[in-house]
């Protein structure tokens, strides 16, 4: 019965759900826990998607070929496009066995070329693994590497009415959007994505070159908890292959889906505004970041009563015209309207610049006018309305480049002056060209550094700079622009935004092989400090133990150690 109703569900679009009380997995029937065992690799098999191979010559190659980043261009001598765990353990087996190197592709939005590499042979990709459903011998939600995040979100939001605390963008794929970590509007409320995983399943390859699926939970008891370990923030394509992951808050014991991951609240108070750049004087434009930065170092606390509160700054090149603020407010809390007014407030204090409506592309999201006065919109609309308002971000001619910093304390005068004048720099005419703060701390930060392989437990807001493009002749411009941005904002640490009492490292999810290259970084921070900090050793311990052939690797993978 449940393959049927799976395969009807498939050919709806492989995103129908079934109702929590009937008890029934979607698109995958339930995996036991086997604990200790490797895990069933022969679920999913029968009328399932692929496997399909897909070499030169082929229409499909060429659209293959690039991820979400079209600076990067493979040439692999075929893609495995996978439908089961079988499958992958099959493909990876068959690459292992004819020496091809390996890469692992979901939703495809990977930064760097790890995955667009001359040096990869074969690719696997998971884009069709998409299944989300309810696991009741896990007593977790199952999701596949392959769903997109705005699907999870539906699936698990009109299933059940709980949610993840993921990211904005709808394309990208849970597979390397949760080992990586994952934060979202959510996170200051609700932590990470990957303090809610219980459990992981991976396709990983022994020291003989045998390929076997592995289920790996948090259970202190479970022999394979070192690995559950290493995907809770130890980033994509290290281990093996992500085939499942199961989410279930810790301390949820039930078996009632409804409570297995947190409620999101039932409305979002949503606000937009920008600043235009002729109003904004170089005094002006300070206030404005100091303001915003001060507010979330004082209210990066987990008990702070500003977890409710979700804000990002779009600090865009001057040739865009505006910068913009957008702002959302959990509607369940008691003082949700006074925390949104006093926020704001707090923001214009000493700007005296008009609040304008987002008319203009504004960061990575495209004009939403209407939020200039603050409205209370259904979560999930909410959700959908950030979520499909990024058209820049699956622009299939995007360039683009990122680099990112953890911030503990709020920018100094001299932070400031150096993002002002690169965003009013005439080397650069790029609308697009940006400097985005987004939103840390809260909940996050009451998880210890060593309880998950995400170390960033002590930040206040994010720092990402960026620029897109579609012209390849603008390449060197445009990275000469971000390098050089990026470099003198963090001048006074080499280059890098080392762990220190005002900084915190680099997000392993936008990663950045500059952060590798002694041109770019002189810190003698390596780049995996920067990532993964004091969590490095032990995430080269479980390197040694499952991959110990080094099969899944990367220019910035994790290294045995030596």
């Amino acid at each position: 019965m449940e393959e049927r109703i799976a395969d009807a569900a498939r050919g709806k679009g492989r995103r129908a759900f079934l109702s929590a009380s009937a008890g029934l997995a979607v698109g995958a029937a339930a995996l036991p826990f086997l604990g200790s065992g490797t895990a069933n690799a022969t679920d999913r098999t029968t009328d399932a998607f692929g496997p399909f191979t897909v070499k030169p010559g082929d229409p499909r190659y060429g659209e293959l070929i690039t991820g979400n980043n079209q600076r990067w261009v493979g040439s692999p001598d075929c893609f495995q496009l996978v439908g089961s765990t079988q499958q992958v353990v099959d493909a990876v087996q068959a690459a292992v066995t004819s020496g091809r190197r390996i890469a692992v592709r979901s939703g495809g939005h990977c930064y760097e070329d790890f995955v667009s590499n001359p040096d990869v042979r074969t690719v696997i990709d998971m884009s069709e693994m998409d299944s989300v459903s309810y696991d009741p011998n896990m007593k977790a939600f199952a999701v596949e590497p392959g769903a997109r995040l705005l699907n999870l979100y539906a699936t698990l939001y009109k299933g059940w009415g709980v949610t993840l605390p993921g990211g904005r963008c709808y394309s990208v794929g849970a597979g390397g959007h949760i080992c990586g970590g994952g934060d979202g509007p959510l996170s200051r409320r609700l932590g990470l994505t990957v303090d809610h995983l219980y459990a992981v399943e991976v396709v990983v390859v022994d020291q003989a070159g045998k390929a076997r699926s592995v289920v790996a939970t948090r259970e202190p008891a479970d022999p394979h908890r070192d690995l559950w370990w290493a995907h809770t923030g130890g980033g994509g394509g290290n281990f093996g292959v992500i085939t499942r992951y199961w989410l279930r808050s810790p301390g949820v014991s039930g078996a009632d889906p409804a409570n297995a991951l947190p409620k999101p609240p039932s409305t979002v108070l949503v606000n937009g505004m920008s600043f235009s750049w002729a109003e904004l004087t170089e005094a002006k434009f300070a206030r404005l970041v100091k303001n915003f930065t001060g507010w979330h170092e004082r209210n990066s606390a987990p008990d702070s009563p500003g977890t409710a509160l979700s804000a990002s700054l779009a600090l865009n090149h001057k040739s865009n015209g505006n910068v913009g603020m957008f702002v959302q407010v959990d509607g369940d809390a008691p003082n949700a309207e006074q925390l949104l007014q006093d926020f704001v407030t707090e923001i214009r204090d000493g700007v005296s610049a008009t609040m304008l409506p987002l008319s203009g592309n504004v960061g990575e999201y495209s004009a939403i006018p209407q939020l200039v006065n603050a409205q209370r919109l259904p979560w999930f609309q909410s959700v959908r309305l950030l979520a499909t308002n990024s058209p820049m971000l699956t622009n299939p001619t995007l360039r683009a480049d990122h680099k990112s910093a953890y911030h503990r304390k709020a920018f100094t005068d001299a932070d400031v002056a150096v993002v002002y004048k690169h965003l009013t720099s005439t080397t650069i005419d790029n609308p697009n060209a940006m400097l985005l703060l987004l939103p840390y701390g809260g909940k996050v930060n009451a998880v210890d550094q060593a309880a998950t392989a995400a170390s960033h437990r002590s930040s206040a807001f994010q720092a990402l700079c960026q620029t897109f493009w579609s012209a390849p002749g603008d390449d060197a411009k445009n990275l000469a622009w971000v390098r050089k941005f990026y470099a003198e904002l963090y001048g006074a640490t080499g280059g890098v935004p080392v762990p220190n009492d005002r900084t915190d490292g680099c997000y392993v999810n936008y990663p950045d092989t500059d952060l590798s290259d002694p041109a770019y970084n002189s810190s003698k921070v390596p780049w995996h400090d920067l990532y993964y900090k004091s969590n490095y050793a032990r995430l080269q311990q479980v390197k040694a133990k499952w991959d110990p052939k080094d099969i899944f690797r990367h220019k910035q993978s994790v290294k045995r150690p030596s």
